[in-house]
């Protein structure tokens, strides 16, 4: 492994003007971090790497490196199309430091701040706010911290054991307290918070709610909802022979999920063609080598218990797709899962049942959203 991430490192440029850096979201100084563990100061790099993305670990597995830091590295612009595979550099890094990250808490500054749900949005605000002196409490309304990371994304994808490592070293160690099983907004109020000393509360609940199609059959006992399939696929019994409604990552993730818990078939079906997956190409291209199938240009019109009914689109000089109508088909499926997209349910805040003439409470609100690494 070592050997390979070294041999990979040897083939950065170190260009002047890094497109990769430019191509991360968080503008990691790729770079400099390779030329730090090519210099055998991977400690360094390794500090370098968490401070900049205190969930570097996470990232390194699970981010869209083919269109981000990797998909810009200038040797794709080379005949070999070779970019320097950054994933497995930072994977390696970050979990080798990991294991000497041991400090305990910054020292305090007095003041309380709370974190509202223990996604990527949440964890992350919440260790560094931890490093600035906060003392801070996470509250989260499912048993485990990861949010998406740990029920959205495969255990083959993400290992729950790395987001274990996550909660001992930059919770636990940094006096990070977790409220699991916590919903804010129920028994708790964020104007409870407010009561009991919090200076500033980050609402980070996530993307729970599923956003349905709004077509005959989806309340069906052999349908399901993609983020909940993927939060506890083995509760749903979907039989041998799934319909994936989708193309998107998290569809390519209910899909290889069904397979591995033991769906002999499994066809994923798209509104529009080829062209339009959403779905990373290599997600596509596993699903693909794991028996997934795939039909385009089909609009689904009906779920039913024995199978969906679909309407087939075609493209228009515009770019659109629309659906012929008289061209419906019935494809025969046991189960069903619905992953077009899901959003935020916004339940968490209480401010829309106050009065309108009475002042909101002078105190720093942040509202942050979540999304798929």
């Amino acid at each position: 492994m070592a050997l390979h991430v070294l041999d990979e490192a040897n083939r950065c440029l170190g260009c002047k003007k890094p497109l990769c850096q430019q191509g991360c979201p968080i503008h990691t100084n790729i770079p400099e971090v390779i030329r730090l563990l090519k210099a055998n100061q991977l400690d360094d790099a390794g500090q370098m790497l968490f401070e900049n993305n205190p969930l570097t670990t996470v990232c390194s597995l699970v981010c869209n490196h083919e269109n981000q830091c990797e998909g810009h590295c200038v040797r794709n612009r080379m005949p070999s199309h070779d970019p320097v595979h950054f994933s497995i550099i930072e994977d390696y890094i970050s979990t080798t430091y990991a294991n000497k990250m041991t400090s305990g808490p910054a020292p305090r500054n007095g003041m309380k701040a709370a974190v509202v749900g223990s996604g990527p949005a949440g964890l992350t605000v919440a260790v560094l706010l931890a490093r600035w002196g906060y003392d801070v409490t996470i509250f989260d309304a499912r048993d485990k911290i990861g949010g998406v990371m740990r029920y959205g994304i495969p255990n083959y994808r993400l290992p729950d054991s790395v987001l274990d490592d996550f909660q001992y070293r930059h919770l636990e160690l940094k006096g990070i307290h977790v409220r699991p099983n916590t919903a804010i907004g129920k028994t708790i109020t964020i104007d409870d918070l407010f009561r009991d000393g919090y200076k500033s509360v980050f609402i980070g609940a996530g993307l729970w709610k599923a956003n349905a199609m709004h077509i005959k059959g989806e309340t069906l006992g052999n349908a399901a909802f993609g983020i909940d399939y993927l939060a506890n696929s083995k509760a749903f019994r979907l039989g041998d022979d799934i319909a994936v409604i989708g193309v998107g990552n998290s569809a390519m993730d209910c899909a290889r999920t069904a397979i591995r818990n033991g769906a002999r078939h499994v066809t994923c079906y798209a509104r529009r063609d080829e062209d339009c997956i959403s779905a990373s190409e290599h997600e596509v291209r596993y699903a693909k080598l794991e028996g997934v199938g795939f039909r385009f240009c089909k609009a689904p019109v009906e779920i039913r218990e024995n199978g969906i009914i679909c309407r087939d689109t075609v493209k228009g000089e515009d770019g659109k797709f629309t659906q012929v109508e008289g061209s419906e088909m019935f494809y025969p499926h046991t189960g069903v899962i619905v992953s077009v997209s899901q959003g935020s349910e916004n339940s968490s805040r209480q401010d829309h049942h106050r009065h309108r003439d009475q002042p909101a409470r002078p105190a720093h609100r942040q509202r942050g959203r979540q999304h798929h690494p």
